[in-house]
């Protein structure tokens, strides 16, 4: 299918070629099970308890992480099929001009992550070197060092990086990692009686659904970037099965391994209660190495999406703008008070791929879509605000049934409803 003269020099609105793909189902599933760990994953799971049973919990863990996982390898599998990234998908989808939208939103949310992410390893960092020194100059220089490294992996080749230093060092490294502590901890719950925690009851305060919720919420938020490293897979089926396969395992790992330490060291410092685990410290700069990944994933996409607007510069210089940013910001702005703003950010993107779902899953060609796209899709544009509004509203008026799933469903049956005939069509 011919590409428009409008999206000629644009990586981002352009298919990558069939000789330049590379990732295989095992890198794909290297990929995102590097980054479904991380320890902002453990510490959400850890909010599932108390208020949870710890049976309950593991139920909502291992069911939201198989949903979730699912619904980013269906995206990863859109993304591969057409060759194009998650901003080429939002034009195919919504229109050439208001794409632009949730593209610039992406960006912002990106930004924020990006931010968070930065922070959260030089809190670690200075948690650790705090055990070994304990100099107050540390949070600067560990924000730099963590800003330099980033630096230094967006000038990379992303395929590069993922097929040697993620799929070959980073990830035996993190797996044995996990391993020592989830070890450690289960003697130390074995120790203070481990079938009293097996058959620990809930407090209340969150029910089931609300759990499935929060578990979805971590894969969910990668619904924008997934398509952007999928892209360069060569093959569709591949892409969904190590997609899942690695998400779904580093999520229920990840989700697990903070309630079992929520449950045998009650901490408000999730890295504080690692570090009290033998062999904590070398587990946990392990896994803060890996966790470089999960804010190179944020800088890589936004850098992607930047460029789909302003092609002028390359997805290369746009990365290094994009560290700068979350560098600065992760030195200026308190940015754990800004976590309410960016999870009410990510919701937008849940009936926003819902929609994207519900418009190009069963064989619709995203590429020919491109090549005819109107400057503004009407009927898309309204389901993902019917599908935005019926999450706040789920939040606000429902909040134990959840919101994420109840908008996806909706989005998604009502794009699917409403295609275009030529699309019913397609097999």
């Amino acid at each position: 299918m011919a590409i428009s003269s409008s999206t000629l020099g644009n990586e981002a609105l352009t298919p990558v070629a069939p000789d330049q793909r590379a990732f295989g189902w095992r890198d794909h599933a290297s990929l995102w099970f590097s980054l479904g760990v991380g320890l902002l994953v453990m510490q959400v799971g850890a909010y599932l308890v108390p208020a949870l049973g710890t049976r309950e919990a593991l139920l909502a863990i291992v069911c939201g992480s198989v949903i979730g996982a699912g619904l980013l390898a269906w995206v990863a599998k859109l993304g591969c099929d057409s060759g194009l990234a998650s901003a080429g998908l939002m034009h195919a989808v919504y229109g050439s001009s208001f794409a632009r939208l949730p593209i610039l939103l992406n960006i912002l949310q990106l930004v924020g992550w990006g931010t968070f992410e930065i922070v959260v390893m030089r809190d670690a960092t200075v948690a650790i070197a705090g055990q070994a020194s304990g100099g107050g100059w540390w949070p600067v220089a560990a924000t730099l060092l963590w800003g330099g490294l980033l630096a230094l992996l967006v000038s990379g080749s992303m395929v590069k990086l993922v097929r040697r230093l993620i799929s070959r060092v980073a990830l035996p490294l993190v797996v044995l990692s996990l391993l020592w502590l989830s070890w450690q901890f289960l003697l130390l719950a074995q120790g203070q009686g481990g079938a009293a925690l097996w058959n620990r009851q809930g407090t209340g305060g969150m029910s089931g659904l609300s759990a499935l919720d929060l578990v979805i919420a971590m894969p969910v938020s990668w619904l924008p970037l997934v398509a952007d490293y999928a892209r360069h897979g060569s093959s569709g089926r591949a892409a969904l099965r190590g997609t899942w396969l690695g998400y779904a395992l580093a999520n229920s790992w990840c989700y697990a391994l903070g309630v079992l330490v929520a449950l045998t060291l009650p901490s408000k410092d999730l890295v504080t209660a690692l570090l009290l685990a033998q062999g904590g410290l070398l587990a946990l700069t392990l896994i803060l190495v890996d966790e470089a990944d999960n804010a190179y994933g944020d800088a890589y996409s936004g850098a992607v999406s930047a460029h789909s607007i302003l092609p002028r510069w390359s997805i290369r210089r746009w990365g290094l703008v994009m560290v700068a940013l979350c560098t600065a910001f992760a030195l200026l702005l308190p940015i754990h008070s800004l976590e309410p703003f960016l999870l009410l950010l990510s919701s937008v993107f849940v009936p926003l791929f819902g929609v994207i779902l519900g418009r190009l899953a069963f064989g619709t060609d995203a590429v020919a879509l491109l090549a005819g796209t109107r400057r503004a899709h009407a009927v898309p544009i309204a389901i993902w605000f019917t599908g935005l509004a019926t999450y706040h509203a789920c939040r606000a008026w429902a909040p134990d049934f959840g919101a994420a799933l109840p908008a996806l469903a909706l989005s998604f049956a009502l794009a699917w409803a409403t295609r275009p005939r030529a699309a019913r069509q397609e097999p």
